[in-house]
């Protein structure tokens, strides 16, 4: 080999120096980057807002998802919830109104490695401030910096379902009685606790033929226990019906002929001698309204009218006449809509 060909094997220090420096810019530039992704994309601020922003666009799927978003048994125990409380909310279509104009206000980074994220959103009309805590988890690629909630932002609404089990949330018909024991499933008012993605805005509601109940907004915040009640009350076909079975009862009233129809509200005493048949007729039955009781809706004492027809001979006399007169009578009752959609009506 020639010195010429020898000189061009030989690599040039400077050249050594410029790869070790290139290499190092590269290096730097690639730190600085992924120092630069850790602090916004991949941020404890970032991963507030990512959170956030699943339940404005009502993917709650994501957010029910998000690390430290679900609790856990012991989680549920500290809360005084069962282990089978209801997650059925936790799911799209729910929200009526998730957070708006979503500002970072402050993020502090502590010695721990956690953050506190403080953050100012609008709920409607109603501008909130929550600060997070968010704690650092396993590492994405071992470089890349991921979060999780050190505290769940879920919130607890209480729904208490009066006077039906049934209510209506967003576009899902629940049924308070689903998690309860046999010996409450009767009872007339139901409590239930349900786990809500917050923050968020929730429409409570119950509509059906015979219950209707004003619609009810409920804001959860995050971490707090909340309550809210949908009220049914009797639709005016469940006072229609109630009145049609309380006519019909009267009604076969008045095919008793007999001055003291059995199991009847009215009747009457004469001391003269009965020439004919009573015959008696309606004329003003109670009018129907029903109020909710302890156990049931409930129509207070009523005034109603029969008239009673009849020929009598007068003991004293002997004159005979035909006795014709209104006799006043009271009506009270309970109603209550069997599991079939019927309705029962029980007289007091």
């Amino acid at each position: 080999m020639g010195k010429r060909d020898a000189a061009r094997g030989r690599i040039s220090p400077l050249a050594v120096i410029g790869w070790v420096g290139a290499g190092a810019l590269l290096g730097g530039a690639f730190l600085a980057a992924l120092g630069g992704l850790n602090q916004t994309v991949y941020g404890a601020s970032n991963f507030v807002e990512r959170y956030l922003s699943a339940i404005a666009d009502d993917d709650l799927a994501t957010a029910a998802t998000t690390p430290g978003v679900a609790l856990d048994a012991k989680a549920l125990d500290a809360l005084g919830l069962p282990t089978d409380v209801s997650t059925a909310m936790l799911r799209s279509g729910i929200v009526d109104a998730g957070p708006a104009d979503v500002r970072i206000v402050d993020d502090v980074a502590h010695d721990d490695g956690t953050h506190s994220v403080t953050v100012s959103y609008r709920i409607d009309t109603a501008i909130a401030e929550t600060t997070f805590e968010v704690k650092p988890i396993e590492p994405l690629y071992g470089v890349l910096n991921r979060w999780a909630f050190a505290e769940s932002p879920l919130a607890i609404i209480d729904v208490t379902a009066a006077h039906s089990p049934q209510f209506t949330v967003g576009d899902l018909t629940l049924d308070t009685r689903a998690t309860k024991p046999e010996d409450e499933l009767a009872n007339f008012t139901q409590t239930t606790p349900y786990l809500a993605i917050a923050p968020a805005a929730y429409e409570f509601e119950y509509d059906s033929q015979l219950l209707q109940a004003p619609h009810v907004i409920a804001v959860a915040e995050p971490g707090v226990r909340g309550a809210v009640t949908v009220d049914a009350q009797p639709t005016q076909a469940f006072v229609d019906r109630v009145q049609a079975q309380l006519d019909l009862y009267l009604a076969g009233c008045t095919e008793q002929q007999v001055l003291n129809p059995t199991d009847c509200p009215f009747g009457i005493d004469i001391d003269d001698r009965i020439l004919s048949d009573p015959v008696w007729s309606i004329v003003a039955s109670p009018t129907v309204t029903l109020t909710a009781g302890e156990t049931a809706f409930e129509m207070p004492a009523t005034a109603g009218t029969a008239h009673i027809s009849v020929e009598v001979q007068s003991l004293f006399d002997g004159e005979i006449s035909t006795l014709e007169e209104d006799r006043g009578f009271t009506v009270a009752l309970d109603a209550r809509i069997k599991p079939d959609g019927s309705i029962a009506v029980q007289l007091k």
